[in-house]
């Protein structure tokens, strides 16, 4: 499986140790994206410039990472080495790249003290290709799942991707899936709507208590739409998430998802609800595609040399 579309680039710093790590995603000048917070317990930086109306509308790339809120400093190494490169958004003291950021918690699963920061978002950037690697690195790399009926109950998740084709359009998500629900397991929302499911949380507490999680990441298609279309594509992305996750969007999730678009091929107002169709499929794949077989390990999707640690 490839990316498939055209200039956009993933990298990956990762520290098996301390179970942390982050991933860039670095795209071609000319992209346009927005986005959508629903969980509850967001770490973001830069997120309001995502939406449609601010001045500036371009964005080069976005960093995702482990650490919690801590982690967001990685996007300032990411800004460097863009900056050397000369991407950005004009003004008159030369480009300022427009860098968006959002983090996971992941501070409990190894050691807590060490988080990804700007000497980690750069590596990662510098090793960005078009080879993408998924599983536990990067921002997955001590993503876990299932924690709503305790931390004794959770299983690894990580990072996933997938691609969705229909003639030349084409989306392509990837995520770090780090959920406090459960991911594949439809049955539990049948057996709660049916008044037969038993296996709640221990009574005694807030069955949804700050066990810190978050699914963070993005969609990106080769659609030329602008910022209002995107908006509308992160709703799509949402609802991929939540039909892959039970339950979705907690309080102590940060669920959020920013949906990008290259401007690569035409694209008519006939293929806008394919688009947000095709969203939905490509998210709800990436996100069961990173807790299934395979995705432990590190293995690569389809391209070969992975893009780094």
């Amino acid at each position: 499986m490839r990316l498939q579309i055209d200039g956009v680039r993933v990298g990956h710093w990762t520290d098996v140790g301390a179970r942390t790590g982050c991933t860039v995603v670095l795209f071609p000048d000319g992209t346009v994206a927005s986005g959508e917070v629903r969980g509850g317990a967001p770490a973001t930086r830069e997120f309001d410039l995502l939406a449609p109306g601010r001045t500036v509308d371009r964005l080069d790339a976005l960093v995702l990472s482990g650490g919690s809120a801590f982690g967001l400093a990685a996007a300032d190494g990411v800004m460097a080495h863009l900056e050397g490169a000369g991407v950005g958004h004009p003004t008159g003291a030369g480009p300022v790249p427009i860098v968006v950021g959002l983090s996971l918690f992941d501070l409990l699963e190894g050691d807590g003290s060490v988080r990804p920061g700007p000497a980690e978002g750069r590596v990662a950037s510098e090793v960005a290709s078009e080879e993408v690697q998924v599983g536990r690195v990067g921002a997955g790399t001590g993503a876990m799942v299932g924690t709503w009926r305790g931390r004794e109950r959770a299983r690894p998740g990580g990072i996933g991707m997938a691609v969705v084709r229909r003639g030349d359009l084409v989306v392509a998500a990837l995520l770090a899936v780090n959920a406090a629900g459960d991911v594949g397991r439809g049955d539990t929302s049948e057996a709660i709507a049916d008044g037969t499911f038993v296996d709640w949380p221990e009574p005694g507490g807030d069955l949804f208590d700050a066990r810190g999680n978050t699914t963070i990441g993005m969609v990106v298609s080769n659609a030329s739409v602008g910022r209002e279309v995107c908006l509308l594509m992160a709703g799509s992305a949402h609802d991929g998430l939540a039909r892959a996750v039970f339950p979705p969007h907690t309080r102590s999730d940060g669920d959020a998802l920013v949906a990008a678009a290259t401007g690569a091929l035409p694209t008519s107002d006939a293929d806008l609800d394919v688009l947000r169709a095709m969203t939905v499929a490509a998210v709800e794949r990436a996100v069961t595609t990173a807790c299934g077989p395979g995705g432990d390990d590190g293995s690569t999707v389809g391209l070969g040399t992975p893009s780094g640690r």
